[in-house]
């Protein structure tokens, strides 16, 4: 009898499986966001679209809405609209980690990835943070479009800092509801078309784009609990200088509960996949 044979004590360590550590999973996302955004910045087209598409809202909204619409207080509508407009420009944004995943599923990189020994967890980590990153580039090129074309936040450098830090975290959050969506679709067009169906009555039955006391008075209550307004008058508040404690933590409940809700399920379901 040969005296390679394997014991039952290494056998059953072979098919054990390796416990991934914080330490691990977290290479393992950088390594994924990093890949994510070499794709990014790889393709001029992706740039051009991600720079060009923010601009274009920020200038149609100003100038062709801005004449016919009335807001409240001595504000302009730039100064009343930019928040709105970062909120839905990372909102939009977060609907690329469906289209991601989905793609990388149809070619087969998601595949790859399972045969590698690497946290099942970092690949969706990876993928998540990626689109914040992109979202912080596209909210900064629309912010200082928006200096340029008037938009003029009073509250101190801190409470704009932190406006910015709520939209972009938003953002973060919907890149998980997003996965969850790109999981279970079976190619870009379709997750691109599934995302798109909650997200266009979040963004715009809200008050991103005008006073909700304009709508019809059915709608208002319904766009009042909409987390889109909740987040977007937070931030308002926030550039403006007159920030509401209370919307600000209802903001920051949304964020933390969309992803305590979202990312888990994702996680889950990629696992499951495996």
């Amino acid at each position: 009898m040969s005296a390679a044979t394997t014991s039952p004590t290494a056998a059953g360590l072979a098919r054990r499986p390796v416990r991934r550590t914080p330490a691990w999973i977290l290479t393992d996302s950088i390594a994924i966001t990093r890949r994510n955004m070499l794709a990014v910045v790889r393709n001029p087209q992706l740039l051009v679209i991600d720079t060009i598409t923010p601009v274009m809202f920020v200038l149609l909204f100003a100038f062709v809405f801005g004449g016919a619409i009335a807001v409240p207080g001595p504000i302009s509508y730039v100064t009343f609209l930019m928040p709105g407009i970062f909120v839905q420009t990372v909102v939009f944004g977060g609907t690329n980690t469906a289209v991601g995943i989905a793609e990388d599923m149809q070619k087969g990189v998601i595949d790859r990835f399972r045969s590698l020994p690497m946290a099942r967890s970092a690949v969706m980590i990876g993928r998540t943070t990626a689109d914040l990153l992109r979202n912080l580039y596209v909210v900064a090129i629309m912010f200082t479009v928006g200096l340029v074309i008037g938009f003029r936040p009073t509250g101190s450098p801190l409470q704009v800092a932190a406006a910015l830090a709520l939209t972009a975290l938003f953002g973060y959050a919907i890149s998980w509801l997003s996965a969850n969506i790109g999981l279970r679709s079976k190619s870009a067009a379709a997750a691109q078309g599934a995302i798109f169906l909650p997200i266009f009555p979040l963004t715009f039955v809200s008050s991103a784009f005008v006073p909700i006391a304009t709508m019809p008075t059915w709608l208002q209550p319904i766009a009042e609990a909409n987390p889109v307004t909740v987040v977007v008058n937070a931030t308002r508040g926030l550039f403006l200088g007159t920030p509401d404690t209370g919307l600000v933590l209802g903001a920051v409940a949304w964020i933390v509960g969309l992803v305590a809700v979202f990312a888990p399920l994702a996680i889950l379901s990629y696992r499951r996949r495996g």
